[in-house]
């Protein structure tokens, strides 16, 4: 059995044979996945070693240390968080070779499409369909919200297969190439003046039957992994004390006795005390999932971090004043990430409006936490055993 020595040893070996400081970055993050020092809880030949997740950590800490280049994770965020998992679960063992060393190592970007105009909170009801003709399947649709399109080689896509039976029973999950013939991507100016999200057209994209995900009109079960590990990963990143939206805050308190008020102080320490207890919670989770796979609870962790990032942008603008109103980059720029603690205020005011939307609507994550995780009653469904081409649309 792997342990904490044993990891150490490899890594120590890794650093050996390909010192930081001499070797490519590329080079070097390729050798420490075949190492199986990139997700050590993978399996062997898939970036891990088949070692207690938990263990991570004394393999991130090693190579820290010693200066090692990171895998950039931000920028690859999707594809670790959210493909990544997916392909493992449910991919063949010629998927899990080809996409994922690649997408550990960054080589490849990684997109989701999932939401649609007319199926977003509601995402079961997606329209966009997949017909198979031979070995491929062609697929027609509109996706919206898609993070990294502009700049992603892949995408996970769930589609409707059958349309004649229930909407949550006729969903295929693939594998798309971003940059197939009819795959067109045009950006989506937020209200921050930056285009970071994209809608995608699919205009008879040809998908081979070889990456297709899992069962055919299976893609809902499919897609329930990759939300669940969306949901963490938005919601349960690790962050040191004073890390996110309540750092920069914190800061100016400290550095700016002038703007202070009894009042503002009040609903700074709230927000404090909540910020640290939803850090904590989150390293309960971390815990929870090196027994098993992410569940629901990830739910309510993305929906404290959207309220949290909400409140405290807010507060953070009022204890500001004018100057909090005001931020210096209002262009049509096409990030491939977004940074929340190195812009102004203003900017992560406006950028935490989304985060009630994006990764699930705080609406639908409520329901999912009343009935997945307290066990209330379901709120009623009529269209449940109802074909999706006989859905009011």
């Amino acid at each position: 059995m792997t342990d904490a020595a044993e990891l150490r040893r490899r890594t120590a070996e890794l650093l050996a044979a390909h010192p930081p400081t001499t070797t490519d970055r590329l080079d070097f993050l390729r050798a420490r996945f075949d190492a199986g020092l990139a997700w050590v809880h993978y399996p062997e030949g898939l970036g891990g070693l088949g070692a207690p997740r938990s263990l991570q950590a004394v393999v991130d800490a090693e190579l820290e240390a010693a200066g090692a280049p990171d895998n950039d994770p931000r920028r690859i965020g999707i594809g670790l968080g959210m493909a990544a998992p997916t392909v493992l679960q449910y991919g063949t063992e010629e998927q899990k070779r080809r996409y994922l060393r690649p997408l550990w190592t960054g080589e490849e970007v990684w997109c989701q499409l999932f939401s649609e105009p007319g199926a977003g909170s509601d995402l079961a009801a997606l329209g966009t369909r997949a017909v198979r003709e031979g070995e491929d399947w062609v697929v027609n649709g509109q996706k919206v919200w898609t993070s990294s399109a502009h700049v992603a080689r892949w995408a996970i896509l769930i589609a409707r297969t059958d349309p004649d039976v229930p909407k949550h029973a006729g969903i295929t999950y693939f594998i798309c190439d971003m940059t197939d013939p009819g795959v067109e991507v045009r950006p989506l100016r937020q209200i921050t003046g930056e285009a970071e999200f994209n809608e995608v057209f699919l205009t008879d994209v040809r998908i081979p039957e070889s990456r297709r995900l899992g069962e055919i009109g299976d893609g809902w079960r499919v897609a329930q992994t990759t939300l669940n590990n969306e949901r963490v990963a938005i919601g349960g990143m690790r962050l040191p004390r004073e890390g996110g939206m309540i750092g920069p805050i914190s800061k100016t308190w400290r550095e700016r006795p002038e703007l202070r008020t009894h009042d503002l102080h009040q609903r700074l320490l709230k927000l404090w005390v909540e910020a640290e207890v939803a850090r904590l919670t989150g390293e309960r989770l971390r815990q929870q999932l090196v027994a098993g796979q992410p569940g629901p609870e990830g739910a309510g962790m993305k929906l404290a971090f959207a309220r949290l990032n909400q409140e405290i942008s807010g507060l953070e603008v009022e204890l500001r004043g004018e100057e909090g109103l005001l931020y210096d980059d209002w262009t049509m720029r096409r990030p491939e990430l977004v940074d929340f603690t190195g812009r102004d205020a203003g900017y992560r005011y406006l950028r935490s409006k989304g985060n009630s939307i994006e990764g699930g609507t705080s609406e639908v994550l409520l329901n999912i936490v009343a009935e997945r995780v307290l066990g209330l009653p379901t709120e009623p469904r009529t269209d449940k055993d109802v074909a999706w081409k006989d859905l009011a649309r």
